[in-house]
């Protein structure tokens, strides 16, 4: 199977980086095409079996997927460069690019005012943990079969974990996994900076926060539990634990997540 991928910044590289590493795509199946050559050598020093293309869209004619991760400004113009080369009929094609609709790329992709026929779109909204393959992805779809978008969810889960989604959703879906992601490593880096003023050296405080912040998500992924449930069980009347979370929510921790993740959408 082979993949194009157009653009190799930071989320496009993420994904091909943690596409080599999975079992859907052979390293010399994808070819990236970037505008410039300076991501395209990071990525072929990562993996050289990479093929890179330098501002040429030949490899979208042969492709069984194409995944568009440009700017949402540059949508507009790499759909027109590439609309003529797409097999409609045979073709997926993926778009990362926030805040541009699937309605909105099914009209850049009209070849005529007459022409119905329209390729399996998707939309994807990844988070850069993609790089070591622990992405929560969003996907919505349009024009896509069954088996289509098994085959998303069989690429994206390797990669992490992929939820298919109503597409009215994305935006605040967004704020939680995509932005949500920049909160947490905020978190960590608040955190670390205690550990510091308390006589832990950076990079030990910050391991700490880390491995918690890791227990706390697989404790939450795997028993389901409401986050009070398990603040419940660590918090003993008069204890520290309660004496910290007061001093949180008297500083409005709740609150600014609340805020921060709504100003997001």
């Amino acid at each position: 199977m082979k993949l194009s991928v157009i653009g190799s910044g930071n989320m496009g590289g993420a994904i091909v980086r943690g596409l080599v590493q999975g079992t859907v795509f052979q390293p010399d199946e994808i070819t990236v095409i970037d505008v410039n050559e300076a991501p395209l050598k990071s990525l072929q020093a990562f993996n050289p079996a990479i093929q890179v293309a330098l501002s040429d869209y030949s490899s979208v004619k042969a492709a069984d997927i194409v995944l568009l991760a440009v700017k949402p400004w540059l949508v507009k113009d790499v759909l027109a460069d590439i609309k003529f080369q797409l097999n409609y009929s045979k073709q997926i094609l993926i778009s990362i690019a926030a805040g541009v609709s699937i309605d909105s790329m099914n009209e850049l992709l009209l070849k005529a005012n007459d022409e119905i026929a329209l390729p399996a779109l998707f939309r994807l909204i990844p988070n850069t943990a993609i790089a070591v393959r622990q992405s929560l992805t969003l996907i919505a779809t349009k024009n896509a079969s069954s088996e289509q978008t098994d085959l998303l969810l069989q690429i994206f889960n390797e990669l992490g974990s992929a939820v298919v989604i109503d597409e009215s959703k994305m935006s605040a879906g967004t704020a939680l996994t995509s932005c949500g992601i920049a909160y947490f490593f905020r978190y960590v880096r608040a955190a670390t900076l205690a550990g510091v003023e308390m006589g832990f050296y950076p990079q030990e405080a910050q391991n700490l926060v880390v491995k918690t912040m890791l227990g706390a998500a697989a404790l939450l992924d795997e028993t389901k539990q409401n986050p009070e449930t398990e603040i419940d069980k660590v918090t003993t009347p008069g204890g520290i634990t309660i004496k910290g979370l007061n001093e949180l929510e008297a500083n409005g921790f709740s609150n600014a997540v609340i805020k921060a993740i709504k100003a997001s959408k």
